[in-house]
């Protein structure tokens, strides 16, 4: 197609003339507000040149590679067999239509043929950073993860190999060692100390594009996002290759190392994640002294407390874990913590979120005796267990048989009496279930433990504390279901 050159000119010409016209606006005279105004406004923006002089020298960037086995050419050793030719395009565990695992040889194959050999290709690029001036480098676990070489190389071009001293998928980190001595490590913050909208920037190697730095404000703290540990969720444009790298504040100092991003093009959108300092720094200290993490459990599963839930049970806010299930000879049941409880607090230290138990509980070393709060029945109740280690199994427990069925009561429920080889000491059984009860999901063989704050031990019984429920208030019953228990709000017909 041909381009107007002329009517182009114009174009520009305008926007020239547009230009031309804001410039003769901003040069008009301001008044001595304006001017402070404005004075005010570029002296509040950061200045970043600062702490990033001070910090890119000890970002590096890290390389890793892998060994992939060498595809045979259908043409050399062994070429004569039509089936090479595929393994050629689709590597070298392609087996033809027909041919079983079970044939020791493959298809013509020559006797004494030489097994392929590897060779080593690069994996991935990310980022990391100096933790100490004898040559230990903090990076992403995914990073080295499955890499049978990692090279860790410094902004004045020199490169190292690096062995690695211990990793812990579970956090997402891996600590490195190089053979260096008299490097600069980057100071360590205080993540918990981080407030929304305060400034942070990160360095790495963005598609490999070393030492680049960008910048943003912490947008949330403590971000779930069903993982094990609270993200830092920031704006900081993080891309591949970033992984590893520092998220740095003002003050130089690393708040969190970046990790992750959200995103739907697989490229930056807005979202990026980081992993606390506080929570690294807890992981470094047990990679360095025993190369693994070890973590403590007590023994529960656990839910979310729903909002209904919390003002059924009277506790009047939805923090907190509700266990769902208990197991069989574990630190919590010797404890006495049961399904249904709520734990708000271990250790002093309050339960906010569902997520924040299983991090106090590994965090806590094994053998350590801890204090659980439970709320129980409208009562708030102390329990002693001692933390296990999070590798034990738990003991398997009997599953209880579901019964036949009967009549329906205001709930829409009918109940049974529990079989005698159920292995509780409490509830009844489901052997109907429609209307209100069919409606959120009660299913027959369900176990019902507790309506709202009352044990229930036996049909009778259930009967009687249903018959005495107010129809202007929502009932919640504790349900059982493969051994994991759960709160239901039900609204009596």
């Amino acid at each position: 197609m041909a381009f107007n050159l002329p009517r182009a000119l114009g174009v520009k010409r305008a926007f020239a003339g547009a230009a031309a016209g804001l410039l003769l606006i901003s040069a008009a005279p301001m008044g001595a507000a304006q001017a402070e105004s404005a004075v005010s406004a570029t002296a509040a923006l950061p200045d970043f040149t600062q702490v990033v002089s001070e910090t890119e020298g000890s970002v590096v960037n890290i390389r890793t590679t892998e060994a992939v086995p060498v595809r045979r050419s259908p043409t050399g050793p062994g070429g004569g067999d039509p089936s090479d030719l595929f393994r050629w395009f689709f590597g070298p565990d392609f087996m033809p239509p027909g041919y079983g695992p079970q044939q020791q040889q493959r298809p013509h194959a020559q006797p004494n043929q030489p097994t392929p050999k590897e060779r080593t290709v690069p994996r991935g690029i990310g980022s990391g950073f100096i933790l100490s001036s004898d040559g230990y480098v903090l990076t992403n676990n995914h990073v080295v993860d499955n890499s049978n070489g990692i090279f860790v190389t410094m902004t004045n071009g020199k490169e190292y190999k690096a062995k690695v001293i211990g990793t812990d998928a579970r956090t997402d980190i891996a600590l490195l060692k190089i053979d260096a001595t008299g490097l600069t490590p980057l100071a360590i913050g205080d993540s918990d100390k981080l407030k929304k909208g305060q400034w942070v920037l990160a360095i790495g190697s963005p598609f490999g594009l070393d030492s680049t730095v960008t910048a943003g404000i912490v947008s949330a703290i403590n971000r779930d996002t069903g993982d094990y540990l609270p993200f830092i969720q920031t704006d900081v444009a993080v891309n591949p290759g970033n992984s590893g790298g520092p998220l740095i504040n003002l003050q130089g100092q690393v708040v969190g190392i970046n990790s992750q991003i959200i995103s739907r093009s697989g490229g930056f959108m807005g979202i990026s994640l980081a992993i606390p300092i506080d929570e690294v720094m807890r992981v470094v200290d047990q990679l360095k002294a025993h190369g693994k993490v070890t973590r403590g459990r007590i023994g529960v599963q656990i839910t979310e407390v729903q909002d209904d839930v919390a003002k059924a049970l009277g506790l009047g806010t939805s923090q907190g874990a509700l266990v769902s299930s208990v197991e069989a000879d574990g630190p919590a049941a010797k404890a006495g913590v049961h399904a249904g409880d709520v734990i708000t607090a271990f250790n002093g230290q309050t339960i906010k979120h569902m997520t924040d138990l299983p991090r106090l509980v590994g965090s806590t070393q094994p053998g350590t005796e801890a204090t659980i709060q439970v709320w129980r029945k409208g009562k708030s109740l102390e329990l002693k267990t001692k933390v296990a280690e999070l590798d034990q199994k738990a003991a398997a427990s009997s599953n209880p048989e579901a019964p036949a069925k009967d009549g329906a009561d205001r709930l829409g429920l009918s109940v049974k009496p529990l079989p005698a080889d159920s292995g509780l000491d409490q509830g009844v059984v489901v052997s109907r279930s429609e209307g209100a009860a069919a409606d959120v999901g009660i299913e027959e063989g369900d176990i019902i433990l507790r309506v709202n704050n009352t044990d229930i031990t036996s049909p009778a019984q259930y009967e009687k504390v249903v018959k005495g429920l107010d129809k202007s208030n929502p009932v919640v019953l504790l349900v059982s279901r493969d051994q994991q228990s759960q709160w239901v709000i039900i609204k009596l017909q």
